[in-house]
């Protein structure tokens, strides 16, 4: 090890290798042992000799080959040790190669890639929830510990831990098969997958619950998640849209707290510290999508979504946003994929281009029941009372919202405009 290499700078190296590969060495596990709880179990094996080993001996020049020979050792231990050593002992010897052999890991990248793929479609598979699907996904494919994913969820540490074990068995008790869907079970398991991956991303980057208005951590794991699923599938626009979407809306983390941690609304945003590379980083995966669209696959929420967000995107400044555009994109949003959230937002684009009350208009028709105890409605109605100048009842709308809400941050600006509408009715 370098005199100059400190051992938190080595432990922080060997996560981070960690976090690159553990999504293809469970894959790998998984195929040669078909059961993925094991599979998990040889891969942390693997870490923790990693952790023991590699401060002495350094950091690989191959931390994957090395991780994955580790790993395939102690399965052939650990089969050598169970009843099915007959079946199984063969399988997995043949793997390792010859003792200190590292495995030809270069020839086997597409088939390795494809376990990720197949271990990404694993995790979110039907017979879970979506929150056990998102668990799942965080632990097996992004290689985020127990504790992380829980404080994620602001959940405790033994109940996400249970609920990891729980999707597993249920996993085994269906017998899910570790291979790609194909055909229309394909789409299907495809949405499912880019379904937990937003649902991720939008709990890190505007929490439902707790202190904190965001959690970048899990936003910033579910942007390396889409854009994995992007590398794994390239010709599926909508995939593309999804990455695209993320890092355009990830790209503002940066300017959505002030110097005291305060919450930034969107108008108001230094945006000089919105991210330029996540930028063009979506701006690229758009175009790959568009340009797919083009010769005639179909797009879809996702990819709208994104439109959307490419539009803030190009925008210098708040004042030269394109609401016109952003309304029309809400349109046709709304015409694919109907439903009460999407309504609230097609009310704000069109309050902002159309003048507020266009966005009352809109905002009238939205099914309040269905949003349940959201703040989402009460709060677009506020803000759009305030730009007609009615202070009054943007006061009384924002404090609703603010009662709604669960997150302590939205409660601070809820309360905040709340107050400041109640002192210019006052005024009046």
């Amino acid at each position: 090890m370098p005199a100059e290499t400190t051992p938190d700078d080595l432990e922080k190296a060997i996560i981070a290798a960690w976090r690159a590969e553990s999504a293809r060495l469970v894959g790998a596990l998984t195929r040669m042992t078909r059961d993925v709880d094991l599979a998990e179990d040889l891969a942390q094996d693997a870490l923790v000799a990693a952790l023991e080993q590699w401060p002495a001996s350094g950091v690989p020049d191959n931390p994957m080959a090395w991780l994955m020979t580790t790993a395939k050792r102690r399965g052939v231990d650990h089969f050598r040790r169970a009843d099915t050593l007959s079946r199984k002992l063969p399988e997995l010897e043949h793997a390792v190669g010859k003792e200190g052999e590292m495995p030809d890991l270069d020839g086997q990248v597409d088939w390795i890639e494809d376990d990720v793929l197949r271990l990404i479609f694993l995790s979110c598979h039907p017979s879970l929830t979506p929150e056990s699907r998102a668990a799942l996904t965080l632990r097996l494919v992004g290689g985020l510990t127990t504790a992380e994913i829980a404080r994620g969820f602001l959940s405790a540490e033994a109940a996400m831990g249970q609920r990891i074990s729980r999707a597993k068995k249920t996993l085994a008790a269906n017998r899910a098969e570790f291979e790609l869907p194909t055909g229309e079970e394909r789409t299907r398991r495809l949405d499912d997958v880019m379904a937990v991956i937003y649902l991720i991303f939008n709990e890190g980057y505007a929490a439902t619950a707790g202190e904190h208005w965001m959690r970048p951590d899990l936003a910033t794991e579910a942007m390396r998640l889409a854009r994995m699923l992007s590398a794994l599938a390239p010709d599926e626009p909508e995939v593309l849209g999804l990455q695209a979407l993320l890092e355009l809306q990830g790209s503002r983390m940066g300017a959505r707290l002030d110097e005291q941690g305060a919450p930034v609304l969107l108008e108001t945003q230094d945006r000089t510290r919105w991210d330029r590379l996540l930028i063009r980083r979506g701006l690229a995966a758009l175009r790959q999508a568009e340009e797919i669209a083009a010769r005639g696959t179909p797009v879809g929420t996702y990819f709208l979504q994104a439109c959307i967000a490419a539009e803030h995107a190009r925008a210098g400044r708040a004042e030269d946003t394109d609401w016109r555009r952003i309304a029309g994109l809400y349109d046709v949003l709304a015409g694919a994929a109907p439903g009460p959230i999407v309504e609230a937002n097609r009310a704000v684009a069109h309050g902002r281009a159309f003048g507020p009350d266009a966005g009352l208009a809109v905002l009238s028709a939205v099914d309040a029941a269905a949003l349940g105890d959201s703040p989402l409605a009460p709060s677009v109605r506020g803000d759009l009372l305030e730009r007609a100048g009615r202070p009054a009842e943007a006061a009384d709308a924002f404090a609703t919202a603010a009662a709604l809400t669960k997150n302590a941050g939205e409660r601070t600006v809820l309360t905040r405009r709340a107050e400041l509408n109640l002192a210019r009715a006052s005024r009046t």
